[in-house]
Formats: structure tokens, C-alpha cells, sequence
């Protein structure tokens, strides 16, 4: 059984919030059950030894008005657990897509089905955690003493029996919630394979059917699925397994109370008004004890979501320790012709090395270093070919560009400045995907500076040799577009950004891969007319006619220029 989880606490203001509410709930709650309780046991006593009607309403009294304040205090406790969970989800959710943000080359050990997993259906488990599990937890911490206390204060040795019986329960709590726990993690494993493993198969689907092959990956998917299924009902029967141990324990232990009580009445030793005050509130030292265990299993896929959440945050905060804080996104500005000087706010006069300077830098992905030591000196208005083979390290460099990458050592400096945090806004880049939305082709070039000037489009669809029309509507991921319509759209995009924003610096990672030799001819002569003008382009590429055309060369694994 995992009580609420601290990390929850610190990161969360909605998490902290619900605990503040709960716990003056439970404190009504607890308070009205007492009064419940007093209220049963003097009307029932006070009615078998002759009690007038009228000094029987003030108890009457407190009984109504005690079980209505219950049933209200249950009802704020549903809104308060539902509305909790809803601003928890989205915090994290916040929080998580914020770290994905940081991190776009991916996180180790997250695939993006776990992630897909972990933001839909994981997070919305987080429902019951809060509305069913954690209400019922902060109920126990404070109802169950109070009520211990109250039954102590009325009957000294039943309070000394239930103080014994009571941590019989939370030991059988504690050991079916550790194999709930194993269970559960383990059909959470299931749930992640089976979404990896259907989006595989759907990604892959055009090729499979190519090649005859999609029939025979429905019994991978089927057999991924009948392992969910079997571990599905493998926790079903723990929880039914766990609820009745959690009865059957409860109930003993009122009947200990009981047994006790009853001897001493026909004893003699005890009046009646206690005895029963006990017997009433015996059963709601348990209550929430009990609900505790159900509604843990409502709840485990919460927890281990939760879990997966926070070791994704963990993750992510551990590889972008040297990242800096995102920048906000800088106003469109007016519209500028390709060529033209650009500056920026945050750019200061040029130093004596004007232009991008890196000094020994040393990257690494995981544990393998994939650039040692790498120098280089770029002038502004230069056109640099970053080149060298397969996993080279020529995207791994426009990745410590742009902060996707740590940099293990070295730096990298614009303008004798770092080229870190706020000032990574300097670059605009196209990465070797495309990466199009579902919407037109004007919404993709435009995306981030939809408010810049309309001339601008056109530029940008010059530069990058987009002949498609800029009306034409896109499917999701640019269906609709040959690879190399898209290559060409990513790269007006990362073009319009440039100019909308005054940006020095270019990134193009692989532009030509897609592209005819006539249309990389032309592309070469744009990106060379952006240089003339001020602009900073470096391209990653294989392709002889853009290292021919380049003003320097960048070979990351020589590790040095």
C-alpha cells in the first residue's frame, strides 16, 4: 500500500491545495460521525428507560443535522477529489510536455508510445487516485484517532481493543498492495508494449501490405493483447482476493469490540449508554480503513503512472541539466528582403571573432561520446558544410546549437557572446523530418509567426522552391506531399522564420536529401543570396554540390577545423 506520494507534494500547488481541503473535511467529517454516534446511543437508551418526546429533540436534533453535515462533507469530497484531479493532470501534463519540449531528440528509455501511454490514459487514472483513494487516506489520518479517541474517553478498555486489533488491518493492507504493485506494474509494461507495438504495426502498415506482410503481424498483436487480458484479470482477482481479507479482518475486529462489550453488559460491569456509543462507532473505525484498500486498486494504475511520470521529469532534468531556460517568443517583425543584413535585440556590436566561435566542444549521447574536442570559427555571412559520415556527429552538433543536446564541455559563443539560453532564439533551423501539421501549407511556413508580414510567405516559398500552392490542405504529418514537396516546406518554414524574426543564424540539416540536382542547384544559389546579406547558414549534408559550394567545411569526428 503506497501512501500519497511526496513528489506529488513538491511539485504540485493543485496536490498541496487538495490536502489543505481534505484534511478540513475530514476533521467535519470525523466530527459529525461522533455526533452521529452520541446521538444514536442517547436516543435508544433515553427511549427504553421512559424518555419524554421533548427533551429527546435536542439529541433528534443533533442526529439530523450531524448525518446531514456527513452527507454534505461527502459530497464536497467527491467535488474536491474530482476538481484536485483534473489541476493535478494538468500540471503534470504541463510539466511533462515542458520536459518533452526541452528534450526533442527523445529521452532514453521513453518511447514515444510510453509517452503517449503515460499522457492519455496513465494520467487519467490520476481520476481515481484522487477522488477515490487519497479522500479515503486523509479520512483514515484523522477520523480513525479521533474516533479511537472518543470510544477510549467512553469506554476505556474497548478503546485499549481496538488500538490492538486496529494495525492487524494495514498489515494485511500492506502486503496484498505489494503484490498489487508488482502486478500492476507489470500490466502497465503490458499497456506500453501493446501501444508501441500497434503504432509500429500502423506506421509501418504501407509497407507491410507492400510486401505481403500485414497479415502476419495480427498475431503479434494478438498475442500482446491476451498477455494485457491475463494480466488484467490477474489484478481483478487480487482486488476481490484483497476486499474480502480487508472485510473478514474489519469485521473481526468489531466483533472483538462486540463480544467484549456484550459480556460486560450482561456482566453488569458496564451501563448501557457507553457500551452501545462504542458499538456505533466501532464499525466507522474500520470504515475508512476498508475503503482505503478498495479504493487502492481503483487507483494503483495512478500510482504507477505517476511513477512513470516523474521518472520521465527525472530523466529529462538529468539530460538537460547544461539546457537553458526557454526563451519567449519574440515579436514578428517587419518584412525584409533575402539578403538583407539581419540583426537581433539580444546581439551585441561585433566582437573581434564576429560570427560563431566553438571551443572544445565535447558532446555525448548516453555514455558514448560522439564529438571530442571540436574548434571552429565561422564568420557571419558565412556557408559552412557540415560534413562527415553516417553518425559523425553532424546532427549531434546542431543539436548542442540549439540546446537539444548537453554539452559535456566546451562552449559555444555568437558574437564573443554564449550562445545559450535565450540567445539559442537567434537560430532558425529544418531538422532531417519535415515534421508537418495537419492544417494548409501557409499554416506550416507560418507556424510560431502567423502575425508577421504577408510578404514574407512568398519570400520564404522562393528561397525554399516551394511549388505547391499555399492553400493546398495538408493531412497529418503533410500527407498529401511527395518527401520532397515536404523537405521543401520545412525548410520555408525555418526560412520565414528567419527573415519574420530578424535571425542571424540558419540551421539545415540534410535540405537536399529529397531534392533533384536542378532543384539543389537552385536551392544553393537562394541560401548563398541569404548569406550575402548577413545571414549565418550552416548545413549538415552527404551531397558533393552543397560541400562544393560551402565557404568552409565542419568535420565534427575530426575534432578540429
Amino acid at each position: 500500500m503506497k501512501p500519497l506520494d511526496p513528489r506529488l507534494v513538491r511539485r504540485s500547488r493543485a496536490a498541496r491545495g487538495f490536502l489543505v481541503a481534505g484534511g478540513a473535511l475530514a476533521v467535519v467529517q470525523a466530527a459529525a460521525i461522533i455526533a452521529v454516534a452520541w446521538s444514536i446511543a442517547t436516543l435508544v437508551v433515553g427511549l427504553i428507560e421512559g424518555m419524554p418526546m421533548d427533551a429527546a429533540w435536542p439529541a433528534l436534533a443533533v442526529l439530523v443535522g450531524a448525518a446531514c453535515v456527513r452527507a454534505l462533507a461527502s459530497w464536497a469530497w467527491e467535488l474536491v477529489g474530482t476538481t484536485g484531479a483534473q489541476r493535478v493532470k494538468r500540471e503534470l501534463r504541463a510539466e511533462l510536455l515542458a520536459a518533452l519540449e526541452r528534450r526533442p531528440g527523445g529521452i532514453a528509455g521513453f518511447s514515444s508510445a510510453r509517452i503517449a501511454t503515460l499522457l492519455g490514459p496513465g494520467l487519467d487514472a490520476l481520476d481515481d487516485y484522487f477522488g477515490r483513494y487519497l479522500p479515503q487516506l486523509v479520512l483514515t489520518v484523522v477520523a480513525t484517532p479521533a474516533c479511537i479517541a472518543a470510544a477510549w474517553i467512553a469506554d476505556p478498555l474497548s478503546g485499549l481493543v481496538l488500538v490492538i486489533v486496529l494495525p492487524l488491518v494495514p498489515v494485511f493492507m500492506a502486503l496484498i498492495g505489494m503484490a498489487t504493485e508488482a502486478v500492476q506494474r507489470r500490466q502497465w509494461e503490458s499497456l506500453s508494449v501493446l501501444s508501441r507495438g500497434f503504432l509500429e504495426v500502423v506506421g509501418g502498415l504501407s509497407t507491410l501490405m507492400l510486401y505481403g506482410r500485414a497479415e502476419r503481424q495480427t498475431r503479434r498483436i494478438r498475442e500482446v493483447t491476451d498477455g494485457y487480458r491475463r494480466r488484467t484479470m490477474k489484478v481483478l482477482r487480487i482486488t476481490f482476493l484483497s476486499g474480502f481479507t480487508l472485510e473478514f479482518a474489519a469485521s473481526l475486529s468489531v466483533a472483538l469490540v462486540a463480544v467484549s462489550i456484550g459480556l460486560r453488559l450482561v456482566a453488569g460491569d458496564m451501563s448501557l449508554a457507553p457500551g452501545l456509543f462504542v458499538l456505533v462507532l466501532a464499525p466507522e473505525v474500520f470504515l475508512p480503513l476498508r475503503n482505503v484498500g478498495a479504493a487502492f486498486h481503483a487507483s494503483a494504475a495512478g500510482v504507477t503512472a505517476a511513477d512513470d511520470a516523474f521518472a520521465l521529469l527525472d530523466a529529462a532534468e538529468a539530460g538537460s541539466a547544461d539546457s537553458g531556460p526557454a526563451a519567449p517568443v519574440a515579436p514578428a517583425a517587419t518584412a525584409v528582403q533575402p539578403g538583407a543584413a539581419l540583426e537581433h535585440e539580444d546581439a551585441p556590436a561585433p566582437a573581434p571573432h564576429a560570427g560563431l566561435v566553438v571551443t572544445g566542444l565535447h558532446v555525448r549521447r548516453g555514455d558514448r561520446p560522439v564529438i571530442e574536442g571540436l574548434d571552429a570559427v565561422v564568420a557571419r555571412g558565412s556557408l559552412i558544410a557540415v560534413t562527415g559520415p553516417s553518425g559523425s556527429g553532424k546532427s549531434t552538433l546542431f543539436a548542442a546549437l540549439l540546446g537539444f543536446a548537453p554539452v559535456a564541455a566546451g562552449e559555444i559563443a555568437w558574437d564573443g557572446r554564449p550562445l545559450d539560453g535565450r540567445r539559442r532564439e537567434l537560430i532558425a533551423w529544418a531538422g532531417q523530418s519535415p515534421m508537418l501539421l495537419a492544417g494548409t501549407v501557409a499554416e506550416n511556413v507560418r507556424l510560431g509567426d502567423e502575425s508577421a508580414a504577408p510578404e514574407l510567405l512568398q519570400q520564404a516559398f522562393a528561397v525554399a522552391g516551394v511549388d505547391v500552392p499555399a492553400e493546398l490542405v495538408l493531412g497529418p504529418g503533410g500527407a498529401g506531399l511527395s518527401g520532397g514537396q515536404a523537405q521543401r516546406v520545412a525548410i520555408a518554414r525555418a526560412v520565414h522564420r528567419l527573415l519574420a524574426r530578424r535571425l542571424p543564424i540558419l540551421l539545415l540539416d540534410e535540405p537536399t536529401s529529397a531534392q533533384d540536382a536542378g532543384r539543389e542547384s537552385a536551392l544553393v544559389e537562394r541560401v548563398r543570396a541569404l548569406c550575402d546579406g548577413g545571414v549565418t547558414v550552416l548545413v549538415a549534408t552527404h551531397r558533393p554540390a552543397l560541400v562544393h559550394a560551402a565557404d568552409d567545411i565542419i568535420e565534427p569526428a575530426v575534432a578540429h577545423v
